[in-house]
């Protein structure tokens, strides 16, 4: 085994999810590249390596390592470039040369043990001193903290994470309870903390591990929609997870319950198992609700037949029986919900109820889930829509983010409609309602029909099917509408009639015989056929809908193939790899789960406009820049909000020239692609084909076998969600 030691000159590449790194050293005796896994290195740092030496036939001779350690800086050169090397801040080249003058071979100890004595050199005052102390000792906690971890497992990626959210107490934490990772770490799941924990030595029996797995499985039941575990139902598969007896589930059980974790409810013999804030938040809407709908609104002075035959006659439009409804039951109700399909005149009627109030003098907000369907709702309405956070004003609030408009602090508005509302889960339902003052009324906007919210809850369909509010269904397709064979083959579908395929200029079927014939047809029609007929823009125009992850026509593969084609590998183009994905300048992306404390910025002429945080599930963006030497790329969401990631974040982030159909809710593209294949029979619904035509403006394109059509259309099943809300709509009514 050979030892060698030198400067870390240059990391040639590193891949941040396994830390397969290779790197050149700079040795007494010359240069020297190492190969392996290295936990954490940085440019200007002294490694000891150890290894065999190997021939690599493109690269030469290189160090296949098997360990690796951190060496202080022992010569002048060294320690200047180490300080120089970016990892602390305010320590440039110049300065750190000025230190090591100063300080010699000192330095080090003087930064570590006296660091006051920074202040003789140029430049550095108290505010400097103090960031870079702090930087300093992080860097000798993190070092400390991501070789513990590496023992068991854990990459930097998540190590660095982990280090941020338990900082210099992570090794105390950890070694007393692993399993607080799966519900502290975005990313770490429970099993992965179960492989550490046994690594450690935790008995397959501890308490700790009977409630990591129970928490486990209540968020994982919650990931695909639910807001409660029948107990039953959850001791059976907390006991498939752990294999341990029902008698220690079920006292665990007990146990989360005393300490206010979970909460437990009976109802018709069925004990309910909740993680408390989805209990707390079931209620909490549920009295929301009763209270809006039978608090006694004030009149508006106004002559509701005047008003509507009055914008009849000035846009020229004749409403529907159901419009007019709509209409008048919004001005006298508390809450209202209109739902429909397209081209039914939603937006017809917001825009009516909004001009009525508003010739009022009363003040009207306009919000959606997301930010392209609050975008959206601003250009059909010509007022200003905010996401629902936005309109809530989340923000950091006492070190950390929160809601600052809530009951004590409502919204200031008469009026407040919420479109897209099916896609709202229990927990954001729960804080909107908190910030709706008495008095002020509500109107929820949102096609029933299509898929639940990607959060928890089946909120829109549990308070319609409540009865304990007004609900308009609108249910006539109007003339411009009819035209679009999208909006009548959407009506079929949710009919279960099956479509007209290939007679009008916006809806086609093209058959594909198997997988690789799909992705050839959806690959040709993106680069070719669409572009060439249809004049749309491959990236910002089309976007491919399957309802899979996996498999040759589902989303991982489909990214693959279309990024080869729609934004090739190139010399002008930087490139970061995260493990199997290759990020790229141009590339159309994802975020893929909420970041409520990301920063974002809206730039005009190189002028900041509007600074805000946040990006959620399900927002579309584009990679326009990634820095090698800062280690960040930048990303414009919604054409306009610039948000810059650090490498490590990256894993919040998916390529987006395919996605689910689950995750193109609230969204509307021009252009909608759809594979049409086999798949598991839950996948292939009415409402997921009926979700994905409906996002499409102008054209939708199946590619496929009609024999997989007719059974998506014929497969009326909607999954069931564990959810409580109508119930509790109903019991708080009868209380009142």
């Amino acid at each position: 085994m050979l030892t060698i030691e030198g400067i870390v000159e240059e990391i040639k590449f590193r891949n941040e999810l396994n830390t397969y790194t290779v790197a050149v050293l700079d040795t007494p005796d010359g240069k020297a590249t190492i190969v392996g896994y290295i936990p954490i290195i940085n440019i200007g740092e002294t490694l000891r390596a150890e290894g065999e030496w190997v021939y690599h036939p493109t690269y030469g001779e290189q160090l296949e390592i098997v360990n690796v350690s951190l060496v202080v800086p022992s010569t002048l050169n060294g320690i200047e470039k180490y300080l120089s090397s970016g990892l602390i801040p305010h320590i440039g080249p110049k300065t750190a040369k000025k230190i090591v003058e100063r300080f010699g071979l000192d330095t080090l100890d003087i930064i570590q043990y006296n660091p006051e004595r920074l202040k003789e050199i140029d430049g550095i005052g108290d505010k400097k001193l103090e960031k870079i102390v702090e930087a300093f000792r992080e860097q000798g906690e993190l070092r400390q903290i991501m070789i513990f971890l590496q023992q068991y497992g854990i990459t930097p990626n998540y190590g660095i994470k982990i280090y941020k959210k338990y900082g210099k107490d992570t090794i105390n934490i950890l070694s007393e309870n692993p399993y607080r990772l799966s519900e502290d770490i975005t990313g770490i799941g429970f099993k992965t903390a179960d492989k550490i924990a046994q690594n450690m030595g935790i008995s397959r029996d501890s308490p700790y591990r009977i409630e990591g797995g129970i928490r486990y499985t209540l968020n994982a039941y919650a990931s695909n929609g639910h807001v409660y575990v029948p107990k039953d139902e959850l001791v059976k598969s907390t006991k498939n997870l752990l294999e341990v007896d029902d008698n220690l589930i079920e006292d665990s059980i007990r146990e989360l319950a005393v300490k206010g974790v979970i909460h437990t409810m009976n109802y018709e013999d069925e004990l309910r198992i909740y993680y408390t804030p989805f209990h707390v938040a079931e209620n909490n809407v549920a009295r929301k609700i009763v209270e809006l709908s039978r608090v006694e609104m004030d009149n508006i002075n106004i002559d509701i037949n005047k008003a509507i035959a009055r914008i009849e006659r000035e846009e020229g439009i004749k409403f529907a029986d159901k419009q007019i409804e709509a209409i008048k039951e919004s001005v006298r109700n508390g809450i209202v919900v209109i739902t429909g399909g397209p081209g039914t005149g939603k937006t017809t009627i917001i825009k009516a109820i909004i001009r009525i109030f508003q010739e009022e003098g009363l003040n009207v907000s306009l919000a959606a889930p997301t930010g392209r369907a609050a975008k959206r709702m601003t250009e059909t309405t010509g007022m200003e829509a905010k996401t629902i956070h936005r309109l809530l004003e989340y923000s950091y609030l006492e070190e950390d983010m929160a809601f600052g408009l809530n009951e004590d602090n409502p919204i200031d508005s008469d009026l407040i409609i919420i479109d897209e509302a099916s896609m709202v889960d229990i927990l954001l339902m729960n804080s909107l309602l908190k910030a709706i003052a008495p008095g002020t009324r509500l109107i929820l906007v949102g096609d029933v029909d299509q898929l639940p919210s990607v959060g928890p809850g089946n909120v829109l369909r549990d308070i319609i099917n409540s009865n304990a509010v007004k609900v308009v269904k609108l249910n006539e397709i109007f003339r411009q509408a009819r035209e679009s064979f999208i909006v009548l083959n959407a009506h079929r579908i949710n009919r279960g009639e099956y479509p007209i395929l290939n007679r009008g200029k916006d809806f086609f079927f093209i058959r594909g015989n198997s997988p690789e014939d799909i992705v050839n047809k959806i690959i040709q029609l993106c680069t070719e056929r669409l572009p060439k007929y249809y004049g749309v823009d491959p990236v910002r125009d089309i976007q491919v809908l399957t309802p899979m992850k996996k498999g040759e026509v589902g989303i991982n593969s489909l990214n693959k193939y279309l990024q080869q084609v729609l934004n090739p590998k190139s010399k002008s183009k930087a490139e970061k790899q995260i493990g199997d994905e290759i990020f790229r300048v141009g590339d159309k992306v994802m975020q893929v789960r909420n970041n409520y404390s990301i920063e974002w910025e809206i730039v005009e002429a190189g002028i900041v406009k509007e600074k805000g945080e946040g990006v959620f599930n399900g927002d579309f963006g584009r990679i326009m820049e990634i820095d090698e030497d800062l280690r960040t790329v930048k990303i414009l969401f919604d054409e306009e909000k610039e948000v810059e990631y650090s490498f490590n974040q990256l894993d919040e982030l998916k390529l987006s020239y395919a996605t689910t159909v689950h995750k193109s809710q609230g969204s509307e593209f021009p252009v909608v692609i759809m594979p049409v294949f086999w798949g598991p029979p839950m996948l292939l619904t009415r409402n997921l084909l009926y979700t994905a035509i409906t996002r499409a403006k102008k054209l939708v394109v199946l590619v496929g076998d009609e024999k997989y059509l007719r059974m998506m259309v014929n497969n009326n099943r909607i999954t069931k969600r564990y959810s409580s809300l109508d119930i509790k709509i109903r019991n708080m009514l009868a209380m009142f």
